[in-house]
């Protein structure tokens, strides 16, 4: 039985939510065992907080705040070319992370939001070598190119992202609180990747997308010039001939 070949992917410029995070598992996947340990601070920090109060599991997330951003840096350099892991670069992953445990209180969708608008100053500053403020103002620009796409991108991953964690732990877990916490590891270090995966992979989808829009100095520029077939274009007047 003959099978029908996928369609080729869009360019990133056009890319859909649903092309997004079919690439996100593709990433994934061909680095699989690299990927694998950036799940270690999510894990780390459900196995603290299991059974704890809110407000324990915000200080939990403060405190392992550090790992968290270094994840985020490891999986830009992972899957994109040329990215490098800074100083620079870990200290905004420091600064963009830190209004999360906050912002996860309130509710997901706030925090989901703050990381579209300012979370990809992180890759920004890995792939172009951006100092810390131009990394900042680079992620903003990246992202309101498409802000709806970066806001429907991380939150179908999010959503793709947990509901994957309820299935494998309803299956993992067995009776008991040690296997309830088995089951949240293993979810947490084998599914967590996928968030900083997909957000460094979100910028390749941003960058394109600011690179396709037309710049408005050149449309100001153009719009004064006469059109290429007026014969009366504007010039030095032709100088006079005597008779």
């Amino acid at each position: 039985m003959r099978t029908r070949e996928l369609p080729p992917p869009l360019p990133p410029a056009e890319r859909t939510v649903g092309q997004f995070i079919a690439e996100t598992i593709r990433a994934y996947g061909a680095h699989f065992w690299r990927a694998l340990p950036l799940g270690a601070p999510l894990a780390i920090a459900t196995q603290i907080s299991l059974g704890r109060s809110a407000n324990e599991w915000t200080i939990v997330l403060f405190a392992l705040a550090p790992l968290i951003a270094l994840a985020f840096v490891a999986a830009c350099t992972l899957v994109l070319e040329s990215a490098r892991g800074t100083a620079t670069t870990v200290v905004v992953a420091l600064l963009v992370f830190a209004p999360i445990p906050i912002l996860v209180r309130v509710f997901v969708l706030p925090a989901v939001a703050w990381l579209a608008l300012f979370g990809l100053a992180v890759p920004a500053a890995a792939v172009e070598r951006l100092g810390f403020r131009a990394a900042l103002r680079r992620g903003r620009e990246l992202a309101t190119a498409d802000y709806v796409h970066a806001l429907g991108s991380l939150c179908a991953l999010v959503i793709v992202i947990a509901l994957s964690d309820l299935v494998l732990v309803s299956l993992l877990r067995s009776q008991g609180d040690s296997g309830q916490r088995i089951a949240h590891l293993l979810a947490d270090v084998v599914l967590s990747p996928l968030l900083y995966i997909g957000g460094a992979l979100l910028y390749l989808d941003q960058a394109a997308r600011v690179g396709s829009r037309p710049h408005p100095e050149r449309s100001r520029r153009d719009a004064d010039l006469h059109p290429p077939v007026d014969a009366d274009a504007a010039g030095r007047a032709d100088p006079q001939v005597e008779p």
